[in-house]
């Protein structure tokens, strides 16, 4: 077997976690290791453009609420939705009560039932909320919460693919993926994550980087609780199940970021 680069792993990342014209070479449990443990590096890069455009917007005269809207259409439209139709599928999932098999059969099919239309709402309006708060207060700390967000996002996924958790299904996103990080390396990344997070914040000081840094672990413990409902009541993951932890660790590290003044 060819061992797997660096390279390899930033393609996977970028090439299953974003529309970037990347191209994946290889579809290994390698590259898949080397994605997975890059998915918050796509973060950043999602959580860049986002405030990019944020600060674009307020630069241009704009005000706090549409740069805010714009900064959560970003990281939407950068994975063409993928995401948040898994917020919303796995909510109609788990919200149907029926068994296993038949919940996963309901997450597999095109529309979206109640359960997920009023989970992506309340989600959507939360984020937009938060949003429009911090880029009332200064456009850098919006930027900042767009970005911070959008990497722990993905580092929850670096961490739902940790060895131990299982697929719910022998195809698709969740099968490739999953058990593929040790455990080792979940922790070095969800370190790193954190304190490249306390840098960024230390703009404003130690009380901005404390701040910035206390963000992503609530965001890993929210996430983390709906991996864990996710596994007992599917069986494992899924590729919707991977965009709800997404989805639920960004908005969690935005909420964070709003309380505290």
């Amino acid at each position: 077997m060819l061992k797997s680069s660096p390279l390899d792993g930033l393609r996977f990342a970028f090439g299953t976690l974003t529309v970037l014209p990347v191209r994946v070479h290889r579809w290994d449990r390698q590259a898949a290791r080397g994605g997975m443990l890059g998915a918050p590096v796509a973060g950043l890069v999602v959580g860049a453009c986002a405030a990019g455009l944020g600060l674009l917007l307020l630069l241009l005269g704009a005000g706090p609420l549409l740069a805010a809207v714009a900064s959560v259409a970003v990281p939407a439209a950068l994975t063409r939705g993928l995401h948040l139709d898994g917020l919303a599928d796995t909510a109609d999932g788990l919200g149907s009560g029926k068994p296993a098999e038949d919940a996963l059969r309901i997450m597999k099919q095109s529309d979206i039932g109640p359960f997920g239309v009023l989970t992506l709402v309340l989600t959507l309006l939360a984020q937009v909320a938060v949003l429009a708060q911090l880029y009332g207060d200064s456009g850098a700390r919006g930027a900042l919460a767009a970005v911070v967000s959008a990497v722990a996002a993905r580092l929850a996924l670096t961490l739902a693919a940790r060895a131990g958790v299982p697929a719910a299904r022998p195809e698709g996103l969740g099968a490739a993926v999953a058990g593929v990080v040790p455990v080792a390396g979940a922790a070095a990344a969800a370190a790193a994550v954190v304190l490249g997070s306390a840098a960024g914040g230390w703009a404003w000081g130690p009380y901005g980087a404390v701040r910035a840094a206390a963000a992503v672990p609530p965001a890993l413990v929210a996430a983390e609780l709906l991996l864990r409902r996710c596994v007992r009541r599917f069986g494992g993951v899924t590729g919707d199940v991977f965009g709800a932890l997404a989805e639920t660790a960004a908005t969690t590290a935005l909420v964070v970021l709003a309380l505290g003044g």
